[in-house]
């Protein structure tokens, strides 16, 4: 899949994003990136950054920053429709990460 068609789907699942949830994201930016470095070992995607529930003084900070990788979900071998889903699925991971989710509410959201 090429990395624009990628995005494509990233962006899809950002505009599918709840109101109460777009309403909540604060200094954040979304990328696309082939694959995670070495360092970061084998994921999908990655927050980098300081959760809304943790931030303190937090005036001037470079934006937080959400990782979605592109080959990782490509080489799970999944059509169409799966992919999506599993692009989704991610995403909804990593702004929970930004919205200081965590993995029990996460379930409870339907999000794992």
């Amino acid at each position: 899949m090429r990395l624009r068609d990628f995005e494509r789907l990233v962006d899809r699942a950002l505009e599918g994003l709840p109101d109460w949830v777009v309403s909540s994201i604060d200094n954040l930016v979304v990328v696309v990136e082939d694959a995670p470095t070495e360092k970061q070992g084998d994921l999908l995607g990655i927050y980098e950054g300081v959760a809304l529930d943790e931030r303190e003084d937090y005036s001037g900070a470079m934006p937080d920053r959400i990782v979605i990788f592109r080959q990782p979900h490509v080489d799970m071998g999944l059509g169409p429709h799966e992919l999506e889903a599993e692009i989704r699925k991610t995403v909804l991971h990593e702004i929970a990460h930004h919205l200081g989710i965590d993995d029990d509410r996460l379930a409870e959201l339907g999000w794992d």
